[in-house]
């Protein structure tokens, strides 16, 4: 889908579209959610770390790791999301779902951060139905095709 019009400051992950000073009271505000449901809608992180990448694109996002250490120290867990001069932090909710771009599968925030397990597939047994097995396979498969099991 094409835009309409390009504007001169936007978000970094969806293009949503900034005030300037003088266009509005309270821009700051305004911008700072903005930036946020940038980072939360939908989110894909490049995966999990406990320092800075050194050289971040702007609307990267990242998951704290527990042990953190300079910018990111006791934001353990945290979304970590870069506007272009500094990071944001917005701290998970229960049941929030983030796609880890470096693994290419889901991740639920319950308690922390889970992921998820591949399913062992059947083996051995004293009725051994070759059609179910295969069956099976095929469902595991698309699972992960969706990510929502690992690929591997």
């Amino acid at each position: 889908m094409t835009q309409p019009f390009t504007f001169a400051s936007s978000t970094g992950r969806h293009a949503l579209p900034l005030l300037v000073a003088g266009q509005a009271q309270k821009e700051f505000f305004v911008n700072e959610a903005l930036a946020r449901i940038d980072a939360l809608l939908h989110p894909v992180v490049e995966g999990q770390a406990g320092t800075p990448p050194a050289s971040p694109a702007i609307g990267e996002c990242w998951i704290v790791a527990a042990a953190a250490s300079g910018e990111w120290e006791n934001r353990g867990d945290h979304l970590a999301s870069w506007d272009g001069t500094q990071w944001s932090f917005c701290a998970p909710a229960e049941g929030m779902l983030v796609f880890d771009r470096s693994v290419g599968e889901r991740l639920a925030f319950l308690d922390g951060w889970n992921r998820p397990v591949r399913p062992v597939p059947p083996a051995g047994g004293s009725v051994i139905d070759s059609e179910a097995r295969t069956s099976i396979g095929a469902i595991v498969d698309l699972l992960a095709t969706l990510a929502i099991i690992p690929r591997i």
